[in-house]
Order: C-alpha cells, then structure tokens, then sequence
C-alpha cells in the first residue's frame, strides 16, 4: 500500500536512507563502516578517561573492521560482504569507529584523501563528536565537501546535560549546537546520533531531545536503542540493577512519538540498535532487529501517523 508520507513510494511512513539514497544517487548505495584507530577526548583523558559508559571496547565502530587492516583492506571486506546482494551498489566509506576527527590534520588527510573520488563511490561519512572540530580540521572538512559529497554524524545520544554526565559523555549540548552551526555554515550535510533509554530519561526527554535537534535544521539522524554490553560500565550497572532497558512496546512508542515530531526532510538514517549477541546482556528483544522496525511501522500505521505529523498539527 502507497504510503501517505510525501517522502516514500512504499509503505513506510518515514524518510528512509534508501529512498534518499535512491532519490539522490540513481539507485543502491551501502555504507562500508572502516575503523581508522582513532582513539577519544574521553578515553585518552584529554576530557575524560573510560570513554562513555555503555560504550565497548571498540567504541561506536562494533561493526567496523580490524584497524590492524589497512583502510583500503577493509573497505574491499566490506564490498565482498553485500556484492553478492546488490551487484550494482554503490559505495559510502564510513569512518565510524571511535572519533574520527580527532587526530592531526594530517593524519586525517592520509585517512580520507585515498576515499575521496574513488570509483564506485558517491561520498563520504566522518562521524566524530562535537567538541573534536577546531578551525583547521572544519576548513579541511569543508574542501572535502566541495569535491565529495560529505556527510559529518555527530554523536550527541541526548540533549539534556544531565543525562551526558551520568553516562561520562563529556560534552555539553551547547558544544554540539555550536558544532552543528559550525558545520552548517561550511555548507557540509550534518547527522545526528541520538540514544533511547539512557538512565533517568522519560519518554517526554526522549522526544524533546529530537525537537532540539530538529530545531538545529539537521539533515539525518540515527536513533538507536540503548543496548547493554558485556564488560562495560553500563554492564556492570545492569547486573547490580541500577539500569533497566526498555521493553519492546515501549521503544516503539517512544520512536513513533519522535518520527512525529521530525521535520518530514530530515533523513532517518537508523531506528534501532543491534549489538553482538556474544557481549549483549540487554535487551534479547534487540537482536530481532526486522521485528522491530516491523512494529514500529505497524504503529506508524495504528496511528494513523507519518514523519511530522505532529508538527503539522501545531
């Protein structure tokens, strides 16, 4: 069934990265996720130490290759993996482990150029955080933005302060509304990275973190299920019973309350979170990951309700 929501042509009633994807390139495009071993302003104790609490090992690139590989190395992995499904994709490099911005503007350089124009890819995605963005490394950003297309994925996980120092985020909202100003006007395409069911937060703050950052005229955004793993902090607390993840019906809702709450342009790039089901510890839910993009496109439609509805109505 056609859906009623102006940016589809299936039934889903949100803005989907393949539609945009489809839209804007012509057909196919897969994101290869490349971990470049970088480190963290919170890890490496230049504005905290243990990183954030959910986070692993491995950082935000748990699907990311072998930084032991070369880039190059695991970005041909990454092909092989999705050629056999979509013969004629083509092709995003994600820097996605870690902070990707964070290192010298050389070393940058050495990392990003040799994607930059590569045949069979039509971009780039640098994800990094707000407060690794000095004036240098923006000007660099924005050449790489006149000769590719750019996207930057800031990690923010939630608006409220209060909820970035129980998890030792370690960087203030305030950082990220001056970064996504920053980046903005270098005229470089921004994404957003925004987590369900942080400790402490209601589903009224869930859904006030997406107006703020709407509000900001973002153009992407991944909401991702606060998924526990094994041997982190947010573990720890999980089996001491300080932290309980949500159930399935209620990530749902809380999605659906936010898809109404986005502007119908912002491209919803993720709705749920899987981990590794050796480390995971909660919620089992999350490993069905079909199942629950199928219930919140079931919601969507019990609604009655579409990307931006609720805007429309205010």
């Amino acid at each position: 069934m056609q859906s009623p929501f102006l940016y589809s042509d299936t039934n889903k009633r949100y803005h989907t990265l393949d539609y945009y994807n489809r839209h804007r390139y012509g057909g196919r495009v897969v994101k290869v996720p490349l971990n470049a071993g970088f480190t963290c302003p919170n890890i490496d104790g230049a504005r905290g130490v243990g990183g954030c609490t959910y986070c692993s090992a491995q950082g935000s690139g748990e699907h990311a290759g072998n930084s032991r590989d070369s880039l190059m190395d695991q970005f041909a992995a990454g092909i092989r993996l999705t050629r056999k499904k979509w013969p004629q994709a083509r092709y995003i490099p994600y820097f996605q482990a870690h902070t990707n911005t964070y290192a010298p503007l050389e070393q940058l350089r050495r990392c990003f150029e040799p994607f930059i124009g590569l045949p069979g890819t039509v971009g780039l995605s640098i994800a990094t955080r707000a407060d690794c963005l000095p004036p240098e490394v923006l000007g660099y950003l924005q050449d790489i933005a006149r000769r590719t297309s750019l996207t930057v994925e800031l990690g923010l996980q939630s608006a409220f302060d209060a909820t970035g120092e129980r998890i030792n985020r370690r960087h203030s909202f305030a950082e990220f509304e001056a970064a996504v100003g920053e980046l903005h006007r270098r005229g470089i395409r921004v994404g957003v990275h925004l987590i369900n069911g942080l400790p402490g937060e209601s589903r009224e703050m869930m859904a006030e973190s997406v107006q703020r950052v709407a509000a900001l005229g973002i153009d992407a955004i991944k909401l991702h299920l606060l998924y526990i793993i094994d041997g982190t902090v947010m573990g720890q607390q999980y089996q001491a019973g300080l932290v309980q993840p949500l159930e399935l019906w209620e990530y749902v809702a809380i999605v659906c309350d936010q898809l109404e709450l986005l502007p119908p342009q912002v491209v919803v790039e993720r709705l749920t979170g899987d981990g590794d089901a050796e480390t995971l510890l909660a919620p089992c839910w999350s490993l069905r990951k079909r199942q629950v993009l199928n219930a919140i496109d079931q919601e969507m439609a019990r609604r009655d309700s579409w990307q931006g509805k609720r805007r429309e109505e205010e």
